[in-house]
């Protein structure tokens, strides 16, 4: 996996479409020409828990700047997850504060308000750039299904991330709905109006606000010199 471009360049990538709870994530991972070393870079899909987790680090560790963009469940709810996709990874190029030669979206659209944007049908599994960017994405996104695990534990968040298993099925049709389940979406539509009610004395506040802004709340990376 290499794609030879040389310049500032971004790779852009998502994580979290298709899962009936929680927010879309995207990263920016922004690196200047394409490093010698690349260590075992793929498509997040492809790689364990484990590999992934250790690339994440390498890449926060040697990548030239990494921005995290969310949109929330609310926000999904709203604007449908095509439009939620493509904002989150504004925010996440915005959270870089670079100004990339070249932005390579994975998928098929490309983001308008970048003229220098490229969209790749399945680029996290063609080029390092957009594989990078499928890491923090995927990590970053399982590491806060884990936490909203801690404060909804009957969906299995930190099992299940989000996605439609049929563990996660099962529970929402025992318990209803919790606050992070995307009410438009089949699965979760047929059961709104059935809420999950608290345990007593439980503690509801959730562990983050997927749609807050502030660049400071996400990891970045930042060198001084190109």
């Amino acid at each position: 996996m290499t794609c030879p471009l040389r310049g500032l360049i971004a790779g852009i990538d998502e994580a979290g479409r298709a899962p009936l709870a929680g927010p879309v994530v995207s990263s920016c991972v922004v690196w200047v020409d394409l490093p010698q070393s690349r260590e075992k870079v793929n498509d997040s899909k492809l790689l364990t828990e484990h590999e992934r987790n250790r690339l994440f680090s390498w890449i926060m560790d040697n990548a030239y700047r990494v921005g995290v963009g969310m949109a929330s469940h609310e926000e999904i709810e709203r604007m449908n997850i095509h439009h939620a996709t493509l904002l989150s990874m504004e925010r996440a190029v915005e959270n870089t504060a670079a100004n990339p030669d070249i932005l390579l979206v994975d998928g098929v659209f490309p983001l308008k308000r970048y003229h220098a944007s490229k969209a790749i049908v399945k680029g996290d599994r063609k080029c390092f750039f957009m594989a990078c960017a499928s890491i923090i994405a995927k990590v970053t996104r399982d590491r806060l299904m884990a936490e909203y695990g801690k404060t909804f534990p009957e969906y299995l968040f930190e099992k299940n991330k989000g996605y439609p298993t049929p563990e996660h099925r099962k529970a929402i049709g025992q318990y209803g709905i919790c606050p992070i389940h995307r009410k438009t979406f089949k699965g979760v539509a047929e059961y709104v109006g059935g809420e999950r009610r608290a345990v007593s004395g439980e503690q509801q506040e959730l562990p983050l606000t997927a749609s807050r802004q502030d660049p400071a709340q996400y990891p970045i990376r930042k060198r001084e010199k190109r």
